[in-house]
């Protein structure tokens, strides 16, 4: 068991007392820090990129190869913290509780945990298995001066939460799974760009994600939480399902064949692509079809015959007529203002 006692004032000053426990170096870069370790301790990263609105984000991209405690003192740094687990679990408890009082957070499960001062918060790695998870963590008085000014948004419980500046409380929200969520964190790691642009894309993420995080506890508080009959891993499947389909736009794919394939029944599967991506199947499909296209017409200098027959559709009118639907503009005007817009520049 490594254990690692944190009493940091900020989301920084942690990432280096995780380093002087587990080894590994700090780097920076674009005022993102990334914790790289390799050794008998762990392989993997931490990063961590602190934004000026009062919210940091932290992702653990990393396996541990000895159970892992952190035990984080809350008199300096005592933020909310909206957790979401991607890949693998983690648990947590406050100082206060026993170890029967543990609680796991489960792969795709929103999490929002809040300690009192003076108290400690007990989190959990495991031994072995690959960990990618995302923590916003929100500092109450400078978020509530810099981005809250109407508390109606968030519901009665939460909105307390946010106003207790003095963090006389503990609030804990384990809520049910949100495989949307997921796409919006796996969006931050598969981010590209370099510099302030990436930076300024992952924050945007960031702040998805957590209105993402308020809405669901919302929902759920007021008993609104989505309806479905399908099981975390049919919901899984589906989600996978979805990036197949992205990877092989051309290919034509029937609702049967998706359906033997993936062992779910037709009715299944459009019940969970409307309840991931409020679209069904066939417009899941149609709809990726059409942001490729824009793509290859915008960055490529593929003529509007072969971006049609690359995406997987054979009538040139029926593709116009249904990208013009989708971005009010023909796919002939669109790449001509393309070319506009390159001899202005």
């Amino acid at each position: 068991m490594i254990t690692i006692q944190i009493n940091a004032k900020n989301t920084t000053e942690t990432i280096e007392q995780i380093k002087n426990v587990i080894g590994g170096k700090v780097v920076e870069k674009w005022g993102q820090l990334v914790l790289a370790v390799d050794n008998e301790n762990a392989k993997g990263e931490i990063r961590v990129l602190n934004f000026d609105w009062g919210a940091c984000l932290m992702e653990y991209d990393i396996t541990f190869f000895d159970e892992v405690t952190l035990i984080s003192d809350s008199s300096n740094y005592n933020p909310i913290s909206f957790i979401y687990c991607l890949e693998g679990y983690c648990g947590h408890k406050f100082g206060h509780q026993e170890m029967t009082d543990l609680k796991i957070m489960k792969q795709y499960q929103s999490v929002i945990i809040s300690s009192r001062a003076n108290g400690f918060n007990h989190g959990y790695l495991p031994a072995n298995i690959q960990l990618k998870i995302n923590v916003i963590r929100v500092q109450r008085n400078q978020f509530m001066s810099k981005r809250l000014n109407k508390g109606e948004v968030l519901n009665k419980q939460l909105y307390e939460v946010f106003l207790d500046t003095d963090h006389k409380n503990v609030f804990s929200y384990y809520g049910s799974y949100n495989l949307k969520m997921a796409d919006l964190v796996s969006s931050i790691r598969n981010t590209t760009t370099e510099g302030m642009i990436r930076i300024l894309q992952i924050e945007g993420l960031v702040y998805q994600i957590l209105s993402m995080h308020i809405v669901q506890h919302n929902n759920e508080v007021l008993n609104k939480g989505p309806e479905t009959s399908l099981l975390k891993r049919e919901l899984n499947t589906i989600r996978k399902c979805a990036k197949k389909i992205e990877k092989n736009i051309a290919k034509d794919f029937s609702l049967d064949e998706i359906a033997a394939e993936t062992g779910l029944t037709q009715a299944k599967l459009q019940e969970g692509f409307k309840l991931l991506y409020n679209k069904t199947v066939t417009e899941y499909i149609r709809n990726a079809r059409l942001e490729v296209a824009r793509d290859l017409i915008n960055t490529t200098e593929m003529n509007i015959s072969e971006v049609v027959y690359s995406i997987g559709f054979t009538s040139r009118s029926y593709f116009s007529k249904i990208f013009k639907e989708k971005y009010g503009i023909s796919p002939s005007e669109f790449k001509s203002s393309k070319k506009e817009v390159g001899l202005t520049a």
